[in-house]
This record gives C-alpha cells, sequence and structure tokens, in this order.
C-alpha cells in the first residue's frame, strides 16, 4: 500500500529540472563544498545530508548574524536549488532570518528519487541538521513550505510541538484534490494536507494567488479555515502559482508576519503562561485544570486558552497598529475587507494583473527563473 501511493506521487507530484542546474563544487581556498553557479560567500554552507531512507540529500544554510529565527525552506515542484538560492539569499536578508533550504531526493544533486516518504525523511534530517549543528531550538524555527513542499512542511510541523509559526505558500489540501474535487481522503492520496492542517499547533500563515492555474485559490482558503491558529492570510488578486514573489504585498506581508512573530513569547513560554492563569483562576474560584496552549476539549481549557490568545492579539496589534479580533465571524469579515481593500488598491492604479516592479532586484531574480512546471499536476490527470 506504501509503495503504491509512493508511486502515485511521483507520476504527478516531482518534475525535478533535468539536468539539473547546478553541481556541487569544492571552495579553491576553503576547501569546502559550494554551489557551482552561485558566488561563494563566507555565510553559506553547502551540506551533505544523510536520510534515513539511504540517500544523500544536498542542503544550503545561510546564516544572517543578526537573526533570532529560522526558516527551513521547502521548495516547489519543479526547482532546485541552483534555481533559488539567490531567492533565498534575498529572503534571509529582506525578512532578517538564517535560512535552510534543501533539494528533495532526487532533485539537483541530492541521490535517490522523489517519493513522498522520501521528502519526509528528507526534511527530517535537515530539522536534525538544524538542531544538532547549528543549535536551532523548536520554538525558534518556522517552516516554509510551497506548493509540493507543504507535504514535508506539515509532516514535520505535526510531529514538532514547539515550533515558532508555519507558512504555507500556494499549498495544495492534497494530490488527488489537486485534479478532483473529492470530498473525502483516501488511502492511495498523498499529501493529505486538509488532515494535517487542524493539527499544527503554532500560528500558520497562508499565501494563495487568486488566479492560480495549478493548484485552485480553494485549497489555500480551505487550509487557512482549518488552522488553529489563524493569522491574516494573504490572498494576491490576480496572482498565479509561481509568480506571487512578485507583488509587492508578498514581501510585505512576509515581513509583518516576521515581526509579529518576533513580538510573541516563545511557545514554552506560552504554555506556562496557560498555566499560571489556570492556577490563578483556581485560586479566585474557578475550577480549571492546568492546561497547555494546544489543549481546547473542555470549557474550562477553553477559557484559557481564548486568555492566551487575547495575549496574543495584543503583541499583534503593536505590530500591526490595530486590533485584530479573533471572532470567527470577524476572521471571515476581515478576511473579506482584506481583499476588497488590495483589489480597490490594484484597481486604482490600473495595475490588475501586472506583477510588482518595488522590489527590482528581487523580482528581476524571481522572474529569470521557473520555479514550477504550469502543467505539473495537470498532465496526468488522464491516467489516474
Amino acid at each position: 500500500m506504501g509503495s503504491a501511493t509512493s508511486s502515485m506521487a511521483s507520476k504527478f507530484a516531482f518534475y525535478p529540472p533535468d539536468p539539473p542546474t547546478y553541481r556541487i563544487t569544492s571552495d579553491e581556498t576553503t576547501k569546502k563544498p559550494a554551489l557551482s553557479n552561485v558566488l561563494r560567500r563566507e555565510n553559506v554552507d553547502v551540506l551533505k545530508l544523510c536520510t534515513k531512507r539511504g540517500n544523500q540529500i544536498v542542503a544550503v544554510f545561510i546564516n544572517n548574524p543578526s537573526a533570532t529565527l529560522t526558516v527551513l525552506y521547502s521548495h516547489g515542484n519543479a526547482a532546485d536549488l541552483g534555481q533559488i538560492f539567490n531567492i533565498f539569499s534575498e529572503l534571509s536578508a529582506h525578512l532578517d532570518v538564517n535560512l535552510m533550504g534543501y533539494d528533495y531526493s532526487g532533485y539537483g544533486q541530492s541521490s535517490g528519487k522523489p517519493s513522498e516518504q522520501d521528502t519526509y525523511a528528507d526534511i527530517e534530517a535537515v530539522y536534525k541538521c538544524l538542531g544538532e549543528k547549528y543549535g536551532v531550538k523548536d520554538e525558534n524555527l518556522i517552516l516554509y513550505g510551497q506548493s509540493v513542499g507543504s507535504g514535508p512542511t506539515l509532516e514535520l510541523a505535526i510531529r514538532v510541538p514547539r515550533l515558532r509559526a508555519v507558512i504555507l505558500h500556494s499549498a495544495i489540501l492534497s494530490g488527488i484534490r489537486v485534479m478532483y474535487p473529492v470530498k473525502r481522503s483516501y488511502w492511495f492520496d498523498i499529501y493529505k494536507n486538509i488532515d494535517k492542517v487542524p493539527l499544527v499547533n503554532c500560528p500558520v500563515l497562508v499565501i494563495h494567488g487568486t488566479a492560480d492555474e495549478v493548484v485552485d485559490y480553494s485549497h489555500g482558503k480551505k487550509l487557512w479555515e482549518l488552522c488553529k491558529e489563524k493569522y491574516e492570510p494573504l490572498w494576491v488578486i490576480g496572482g498565479h502559482h509561481c509568480d506571487l514573489e512578485l507583488y509587492p504585498e508578498y514581501l510585505r506581508h512576509l515581513t509583518k508576519f516576521i515581526s509579529a512573530i518576533q513580538k510573541l513569547p516563545p511557545s514554552q513560554d506560552i504554555i506556562l503562561e496557560s498555566e499560571q492563569i489556570s492556577a490563578d483562576l483556581s485560586e479566585s474560584g474557578g475550577d480549571v485544570k492546568g492546561i497547555s496552549f494546544r489543549s481546547s476539549t473542555d470549557q474550562s481549557e477553553k477559557s484559557s486558552s481564548r486568555l492566551i490568545n487575547e495575549h496574543r492579539d495584543k503583541s499583534r496589534t503593536s505590530v500591526d497598529g490595530k486590533e485584530k479580533p479573533r471572532a470567527s465571524s470577524d476572521r471571515k469579515e476581515r478576511a473579506r475587507r482584506s481583499i476588497d481593500k488590495q483589489s480597490k488598491t490594484r484597481n486604482s492604479t490600473d495595475q490588475t494583473d501586472k506583477p510588482r516592479r518595488s522590489f527590482d532586484r528581487f523580482g528581476d531574480m524571481v522572474r529569470s527563473v521557473g520555479l514550477c512546471n504550469v502543467d505539473c499536476f495537470k498532465q496526468t490527470a488522464t491516467t489516474v
């Protein structure tokens, strides 16, 4: 059963660039591994990591001396490190974060063949490296999954209890749901993100283009609705599957999110605060048991979680400059107003379908590489 699922994944989910866009070379001075088509920098490590499935994958770590947070980035299905390294570098600088990116098994100079289970082993190897080699703690780690990369991202997210945050960029509900609007999950489906995202216990940012021709906009909307800890989503009006980085609001919204996350206490502190709130309520006569932020199974736990969420909202207010209510009805209204506002702003400048121009260097860089095969999912719809 597992092998059948993995085989199906390989048929429609993976399109590694062929040939790879880079080679592994040795720096003449330091003798350290390097990417052949990338300008060598002292703050960049090129690594070869062994996975538990026997493959050796290539990863890059970009060190930002002023950063307190680290992003683990899982890229889309038709790119490798040679194409997207410069984008990684720009994101690290703009967002003031360390960034670790990697190639899946069978991508770039990573050995093996791509499969769903191999991507899970790949991200696990990278995660372990971040902790063991670079000392990155879970509470300072942000997982970023783009397109197919949302699969390994959410698989890791549900197994790491104290992540700082998760970012889902043009993410999928599941492999089958990209092609067919099925109502339930099947055993042979892959990357069943729809079942995993409700289990993520940290803030989640969802980014999706409203004109995505590969993974419909409805995927992003549904994932956002299912999140426990919703952050204001970014619906890029007119944005497609592979060009969201070209829009000014992409980098602007990411920066705001990172700033908001930095203002929040680490999740372990939130858990301690939750226990203190419960103790205070008990002393005042309330019948509330000690809970963690992740618990919400009875009324007392919901009460404590509500108080903690209010603490988070105050932090967001200090960043965003205005209060953001967390009531479910207000969330929907806020999301609607956000879309309307973006639409009006874009219409006022007659740029409904035009890509971003303000960050010229970043935009030109993204335009210069093909980050996705537009037919990456649709090609095999008749063969599955």
